[in-house]
């Protein structure tokens, strides 16, 4: 089959953390396609993220951390559109700081957004995707430190690396029920997040160790879960995607 650019018609996306940044420009994408888009965040920007799709989809408010209030707003998401195809687990915060200084309170509060969130949302979205006339879809949106690991990021990298495990594992369980897994590793992007933990000389030195030479933007990672999430990439499945500007190879 031949993607297009409303490819994605008919069908319905969840995208966590979906009100700014990575999330909100893959939200636009595959509203663009054709998708019926949920973003779930807790932001204040989310009515206008909202507005922002053009009207093809719904506005969630969950803490991805709570597992009992993930597994409603799934419920919620197909009451409203009728099926749940595409899970993008996006959702996630950075606290910086040497483990010698690291509290422990950080530490829990990383692992529990960045992956358990994920963890939440693959279990509670499973038994909807399983039923997705087309093949269900998960891309998880994991980090190049989860593969390089950074010195002063160990709970970042630690829940990041995880998303890749998880990711590796549900494909081998759910490629025989036509649901594909994946992952997305972007590198150094232009986001709130970057900006607010990367800043000044390290800012500097960090981009002059891309090999294109700069920052990368939310749209260039989108197009990356945009294309995992069509039928073009139907017979990839357990795969790390990179998009990190040659960061790491």
């Amino acid at each position: 089959m031949t993607a297009t650019s409303r490819d994605l018609e008919g069908r319905t996306a969840l995208v966590t953390g979906g009100a700014q940044g990575i999330g909100l420009e893959t939200a636009k994408l595959l509203a663009a396609a054709g998708a019926r888009v949920a973003i779930c965040d807790l932001a204040e920007s989310g009515e206008a993220a909202l507005q922002a799709l053009g009207g093809a989809g719904a506005y969630f408010r969950c803490d991805v951390s709570d597992a009992e209030a993930v597994e409603r707003t799934v419920g919620a998401v197909v009451e409203r559109f009728g099926t749940l195809d595409i899970l993008i687990n996006n959702a996630g915060i950075a606290i910086d700081g040497l483990l010698l200084r690291m509290k422990r309170d950080d530490w829990e509060r990383t692992i529990d957004i960045n992956l358990s969130g994920a963890f939440y949302f693959c279990k509670a979205a499973v038994r909807h995707l399983l039923k997705a006339r087309s093949g269900g879809r998960i891309v998880n949106i994991s980090s190049v430190v989860g593969e390089q690991g950074n010195a002063g990021q160990v709970a970042y990298s630690a829940s990041k690396a995880g998303l890749i495990g998880v990711t590796r594992s549900l494909a081998r369980e759910l490629a025989g029920r036509g649901v594909t897994v994946n992952a997305v590793a972007p590198g150094f992007i232009a986001t709130r997040m970057t900006d607010d933990h990367v800043q000044g000389e390290n800012r500097e030195r960090l981009v002059a160790a891309i090999p294109l030479g700069r920052v990368g933007e939310p749209r260039e990672v989108a197009e990356a879960v945009r294309f995992l999430c069509g039928p073009g990439a139907a017979y990839i499945t357990g795969q790390v995607l990179r998009v990190n500007g040659g960061l790491y190879m």
